[in-house]
């Protein structure tokens, strides 16, 4: 046998184990930037699916023009956006989190805000407020967060509130309005 070949022997040996080193040195930092994107991706998608289920419910709470038989303005609205929240408002507590809320617009030359008007009887008058809000949903990360080796994960949920408002198109025979918000 040659040197040259004895040479690269020892340096295979010498090698031994390097080829595991250097797949966790690249497999780590790539995961942490996974589980980083994921858990990114996933809030954007939460938050972006129930501004969508408030803006159509506003859309349709100021558009429309008649409701099904023994139905208010408040709870067709509540159902619009729960039936378009892709799941993530399901049940009673996702419907609990719907809010439907309805404002007095001031004078135009008035400097104060607008006025709640929720609870009056013909709160949704054409030329009203309607805002249509999800408040405190709780979004569970996809993938505990890890700040420090020594520390326990965070898998504390993040508070998202979306909100949504338009004027009410007038019309002849207004519905009821039903329990807001």
């Amino acid at each position: 046998m040659t040197a040259n070949g004895e040479a690269k022997r020892s340096r295979r040996a010498g090698q031994k184990g390097s080829e595991t080193l250097e797949f966790t040195f690249v497999m780590l930092p790539l995961f942490c930037m996974i589980f980083i994107l994921l858990n990114i991706a996933w809030a954007v998608f939460a938050k972006s699916t129930l501004q969508r289920a408030v803006r159509l419910g506003v859309r349709y709470g100021i558009t429309v023009q008649s409701l099904p038989t023994g139905s208010c303005l408040t709870d067709v609205v509540k159902s619009a956006v729960q039936a378009n929240s892709l799941g993530l408002l399901r049940g009673s507590s996702g419907l609990a989190k719907i809010r439907v809320n309805y404002f007095l617009p001031p004078a135009a030359t008035s400097t104060t805000g607008p006025t709640d008007v929720s609870t009056a009887m013909n709160a949704d008058a054409g030329g009203n407020i309607m805002q249509v809000s999800v408040q405190g949903f709780s979004l569970a990360p996809i993938v505990p967060r890890i700040y420090h080796w020594y520390e326990t994960p965070d898998v504390s949920p993040v508070i998202v509130n979306v909100y949504a408002a338009d004027l009410i198109e007038f019309s002849r025979t207004p519905p009821c309005v039903g329990t807001a918000p």
